[in-house]
């Protein structure tokens, strides 16, 4: 079996330019070496030869842990299956950064918005944040509006009031020409709702029957 001992970022490198990490390519400056073996045991200090024999005994490979230890660090194992597990780790975060991820949602409105459209804007919201998504209130002065700032104020406690406990107050700005909230899920709320009520039992009727003499 031929036998690679390089260092496991080359060998990744290397597979990245099409090439495969089984070309013997044992750099000739190597004497002695601390090996681990496939057992993740210290074995200790063996020649690079023995090392390498070791590796082909056992049917795995032999790769640098770390190539500027003096001396290097190498380490017997299944390279194929450890890059396979290192794929695995790296799909499994990629998972679990996506499911933690929130996307932002805007909602916009003017300071005078009418019952209808603030209505529409509400639902919006709430569907939202039922989503697991922030949500970014905004209210917009444009221009001379800017002397109705208290009541884009006083539009997005209103808005804030009527979520309710489904959203939290992340941040806000009440000072900029565009008033607005940042409102992330209540985590504790959505997973209330998410419980199913657990049906009732229905009492057992048991009939009787009854014989006339």
């Amino acid at each position: 079996m031929v036998v690679p001992i390089l260092p496991i970022k080359l060998l990744e490198i290397l597979e990245k330019e099409y090439l495969m990490p089984i070309l013997l390519l044992i750099c000739p400056l190597l004497g002695t070496v601390r090996l681990i073996d496939a057992d993740q045991n210290m074995v200790g200090l063996v020649s690079k030869d023995e090392a390498i024999q070791m590796a082909e005994n056992a049917e795995l490979d032999l790769v640098i842990l770390s190539p500027d230890a003096d001396p290097p660090v190498v380490k017997i194992m299944d390279y194929n299956k450890y890059k396979y597990e290192q794929q695995k780790k790296k799909k499994e975060q990629q998972k679990k950064s996506t499911a933690t991820r929130m996307d932002i949602k805007e909602v916009k409105m003017g300071y005078s918005i009418d019952v209808h459209d603030y209505s529409v804007r509400l639902r919006s919201a709430q569907k939202f944040l039922k989503d697991g998504d922030k949500v970014k209130v905004i209210v917009q002065l444009k221009g001379r509006e800017n002397e109705f700032r208290n009541n884009a104020i006083e539009l997005i406690k209103r808005f804030q009031n009527d979520i309710g406990e489904l959203g939290t107050e992340e941040s806000k700005n009440l000072r900029d020409r565009n008033v607005f909230v940042v409102l992330v899920p209540n985590k504790a709320i959505l997973q209330k709702g998410s419980e199913q009520p657990k049906k009732r039992e229905k009492p057992e009727i048991t009939e009787e029957a009854s014989a006339s003499v």
